[in-house]
């Protein structure tokens, strides 16, 4: 999962892209045979991993239905900025959309969403692995249907040490005995941009020194408590001791996985896909990496970002069956299982995590099963973007130097809180 920075799209020009988007040559032709159409909106890289089952269903359903997946803007935010600004304007022109998780609450809350539960039984949610369980219902109803699984994982050097760090001080500890013996130029590498990555860094931290971030359900912000304003402390000195290079706070995923994939790092945070990039030729650790979950204060708390995609149905569509059978075929256990031969893609069954053929080709597959046990949902409400980019702001002025951690935790907490009182989501 990649977090890019984006730009708002203006209302109109969304009108012109969709009526681009929208008129394909499948659409002529189910018109002209008079077959049911469903439109399905996706980030461009799943639209494109995506073409050859969108090809089986179509061959499948050929005389009754006809599937079209709408390629998106490249940019995670950019495609839920088109979806809500076509759902604001009126009649959407799609059925179905492929959504993060961070997105459920606030299109659930807005009434956008088609429940699924007509169409999904409580055994196909019991074959899903744990974690990819999370994040599909708002307020105990089903609404998203996981497409693919994602979760932060610690990258580990495999030929620089035997076992990877439990504790953030045996991280410290090992990074600066490998730089001190000059066999990695930095310790370790993450996500320290000002953007959604941050986010996701901080919560596996904040878990993991014994803190939450938010309790949406009681109000509880806990940015500014000990274990908070600890996390916060932690990755600025990770810049001031050497550990990360001061460039962090300019990473990104593709950046950390550059730094990580040419050896310069003994540690990486990034998510699954990053194992098939650092198993290519050009990669300098090549068959020399290891996953884990995050380090914590007490190895029991390490937790994982959960991070995946899931395809849900739009409220007002004309073609709700035909659209849930297609989010059905889409997400299988024969797409499942194609969609990571081909793409590399985390499976969401459980039973996939354990398939001989799969593992032959990934063998960090149970790591992954594992991952997904101790997955932790970011907060789940319709306010979450704002209240990731408070978390983002203030950490990131945390991180640079310009505030200690416990003004930036102090600061962050203050805003969360005066976004939730006026929504009146915060139990004073």
């Amino acid at each position: 999962m990649r977090f890019r920075r984006f730009s708002r799209i203006p209302p109109l020009l969304i009108a012109g892209v969709l009526a681009l988007l929208v008129l394909p040559l499948g659409w002529i032709w189910a018109q002209a045979q008079q077959v049911e159409q469903v439109n399905i909106l996706m980030p461009a890289p799943f639209a494109d991993a995506s073409k050859p089952l969108v090809e089986q269903f179509n061959a499948e359903q050929r005389g009754k239905v006809h599937l079209e997946v709408i390629r998106g803007p490249l940019e995670t935010e950019a495609i839920s900025d088109l979806a809500i600004s076509s759902l604001l304007l009126g009649d959407a022109p799609f059925d179905a959309l492929l959504m993060d998780l961070t997105w459920l609450p606030k299109y659930a809350a807005a009434g956008w969403l088609e429940p699924l539960s007509s169409w999904f039984s409580d055994n196909e949610i019991e074959a899903l692995a744990p974690g990819s369980r999370e994040g599909n219902a708002y307020n105990g109803t089903l609404y998203r249907w996981p497409f693919v699984a994602s979760m932060g994982l610690l990258y580990w050097r495999t030929d620089l040490m035997d076992q990877p760090p439990q504790t953030p001080q045996q991280l410290e500890a090992i990074s600066q005995k490998l730089q001190a013996e000059k066999r990695v130029p930095w310790g370790y590498v993450w996500e320290g941009r000002q953007y959604e990555g941050l986010s996701c860094v901080f919560l596996e931290l904040i878990d993991g020194f014994g803190g939450t971030w938010l309790n949406p359900s009681n109000g509880l912000v806990g940015l500014d408590q000990p274990a908070g304003i600890e996390a916060a402390a932690w990755l600025r000195q990770l810049i001031s001791k050497g550990i990360s290079p001061q460039a962090v706070t300019n990473f990104a995923e593709p950046e950390a996985l550059q730094s990580f994939k040419v050896g310069d790092a003994a540690f990486m945070r990034n998510w699954p896909y990053a194992w098939a990039e650092l198993q290519k030729s050009d990669s300098q650790v090549k068959g020399k990496v290891g996953v884990t979950t995050m380090v914590a204060k007490d190895p029991s708390l390490s937790t994982a970002t959960l991070g995946s995609w899931g395809l849900a149905l739009l409220k007002g569509s004309a073609h709700r069956d035909a659209a849930a059978d297609a989010i059905r075929f889409l997400t299988s256990e024969k797409a499942q299982k194609q969609l990571f031969l081909e793409n590399g893609y985390t499976p969401t069954i459980e039973a996939l995590f354990h398939d001989p053929e799969l593992v032959s080709i990934n063998p960090t597959l149970p790591e992954l099963a594992e991952a997904l046990d101790h997955t932790k949902s970011r907060p789940e409400t319709p306010l979450y973007a704002q209240l990731s980019d408070v978390l983002q702001r203030n950490l990131s002025a945390v991180l640079t130097g310009e505030v200690d951690a416990k003004q930036g935790m102090e600061n962050a907490t203050f805003t969360t809180k005066t976004i939730m009182r006026s929504a009146g989501d915060l139990n004073e």
